[in-house]
C-alpha cells in the first residue's frame, strides 16, 4: 500500500486529500481555510500545523503539490508559494518525497485531457475513487486529482528497483551540478 498527500496550495483555502494507491480510494480529504484579514505568518503557520499534524497520522510515501503557476493576481501566487514552501520544509523534515505537477498534467492524468474544465476534473476524480458525491469546493476535488496523479506519474511511488534507480539518478545529478 502506497499513501499519497495530494495538496492544492492555497493561503486562503488550502484543499488535502490522502489516498491508498493499492486499493484506487480516498483515505481522507478536505480543506484547511484562514482569514483574509489574519496575518500572513498566521495564517501560513496554521495551514502548515494542520498539514503536519495530517502528515504525522498517516505517514504518506509521497507528497504531491500543484505547481505554482503565473496569474494575474500576485496576492494569490504568493499564497500558494509560501503554503508550498512550508509544506516542503514539512516534507523534508519528515524526509517524504515530494513532487509538483502542472495543472495542466494532472488535468491530463484524471481526465486525458490537459485542458479539462474543473468540473470534468471533478467527475472523474468522483468515478476513479468510487466517491459517493463530487468533492467540494474546487480545492478538494483539485487535491484529490494531483494525488491521483502522482499516483500515476510519480516517480517515487514504484517498484524498489525503480525507486533505487531514481534515487541513483538524483545522486549523479548532484554530483555532476
Amino acid at each position: 500500500m502506497a499513501i499519497i498527500l495530494g495538496v492544492d496550495p492555497g493561503l486562503t483555502r488550502c484543499g488535502f486529500a490522502l489516498i491508498d494507491t493499492a486499493k484506487t480510494e480516498a483515505l481522507d480529504f478536505g480543506m484547511y481555510q484562514s482569514m483574509p484579514s489574519s496575518d500572513s505568518r498566521d495564517r501560513v503557520g496554521a495551514i502548515a500545523s494542520e498539514l503536519r499534524k495530517l502528515i504525522a497520522q498517516h505517514k504518506p510515501e509521497l507528497i504531491a503539490l500543484e505547481r505554482v503557476f503565473a496569474q494575474a493576481n500576485l496576492r494569490s501566487v504568493m499564497g500558494v508559494a509560501q503554503v508550498s514552501g512550508a509544506l516542503m520544509a514539512i516534507a523534508y523534515e519528515a524526509n517524504i518525497p515530494l513532487q509538483f505537477f502542472t495543472p495542466s498534467e494532472v488535468k491530463a492524468a484524471v481526465t486525458g485531457n490537459g485542458r479539462a474544465t474543473k468540473d470534468q476534473v471533478a467527475m472523474m476524480v468522483t468515478r476513479i475513487l468510487k466517491l459517493a458525491e463530487v468533492p467540494k469546493p474546487a480545492d478538494v476535488a483539485d487535491a484529490l486529482a494531483v494525488a491521483l496523479c502522482a499516483s500515476k506519474r510519480g516517480v517515487a511511488v514504484g517498484t524498489s528497483a525503480q525507486q533505487q534507480w531514481v534515487a541513483a539518478a538524483k545522486k549523479a545529478s548532484r554530483r555532476l551540478g
